[in-house]
């Protein structure tokens, strides 16, 4: 195990070789705090990765951290993992370790966190999670893939600058709270409110971080999700524009194609 350092946050850093795909040996949708408030575990030779959709407590080396909906914990092989639940909790998880055979000093490691909050990253890194987990029954490699582009992509924003924590820690709750409401009615105030910040910083942050409008990447963001059921499902389209947010089938038409360029009956047909 590497040992961690520490950054001006105090949360550890670990180092992790990506130079090949990791070894995932399980994945899926893990369901916490329903009969017991607190879960303690240890994976000695297993690196563990979760996407967390709730609040808690984690404890890692007799340290504690608090985690949030949209935070990313990456937790080396050894250390002793426990967690304090408010309630039901879920997440999406995957237990792996790096490819054999590799040199183990850092020349060829990447380096992370143990807590990180991937920011604008978060809802490509959340496809990929759900990806990953879908594929395991049919195609162990596919799920491969996607840990390690979660990874990377992990690793790539530690190397970005810095924004104040505060900025992303309002986008990162802003992301989330859009995350779970696609389905539903969602506007700027209710977003900005769950963000604990008005909509005019609201705005200035998504401007910012994601080079565009609240409205647009909402609107984005439904299109995406409806894109991926237009390709892998029998659903009717109907059915599709309800299960994104859009119960009127012309405003759905018109946001596909303001998105994509095609309509949803293009998009079916590939």
């Amino acid at each position: 195990m590497d040992l961690p350092g520490r950054d001006d946050t105090d949360v550890p850093r670990v180092w992790l070789d990506l130079s090949e795909p990791p070894v995932v040996v399980n994945q899926g949708r893990g369901s916490h705090g329903v009969r017991s408030l607190v879960d303690e575990f240890q994976l000695p030779q297993l690196w563990s990765l979760h996407l967390y959709g709730y609040h808690a407590t984690l404890e890692v080396a007799a340290h504690s951290y608090q985690i949030a909906p949209g935070t990313v914990s990456l937790v080396p092989p050894v250390e002793r993992i426990r967690y304090v639940y408010r309630g039901p909790s879920k997440h999406l998880y995957a237990h792996f370790r790096p490819a054999v055979g590799r040199d183990t000093s850092l020349d060829h490691k990447e380096e992370l966190a143990l807590i990180m909050s991937p920011g604008a990253e978060l809802p490509m890194i959340t496809d990929l999670m759900e990806s990953a987990v879908a594929a395991a029954p049919v195609s162990p490699a596919r799920t491969r893939a996607d840990i390690w582009s979660v990874l990377l992509r992990l690793a790539d924003r530690s190397l970005l600058p810095r924004a104040s924590r505060p900025s992303r820690d309002h986008l990162r709750v802003a992301l989330s709270h859009i995350e779970s409401r696609l389905p539903e009615p969602v506007s700027v105030p209710e977003v900005a409110a769950a963000a604990g910040i008005s909509p005019g910083h609201l705005a200035r942050v998504f401007a910012a971080e994601m080079n565009e409008t609240v409205v647009g990447y909402i609107r984005r963001r439904r299109i995406e999700h409806a894109r991926r059921l237009l390709a892998s499902s029998t659903m009717s389209i109907g059915a599709i524009a309800v299960s994104v947010g859009y119960p009127d089938l012309q405003a759905f038409n018109k946001a596909c194609r303001r998105v994509t360029g095609r309509s949803p009956r293009q998009l079916r047909d590939g």
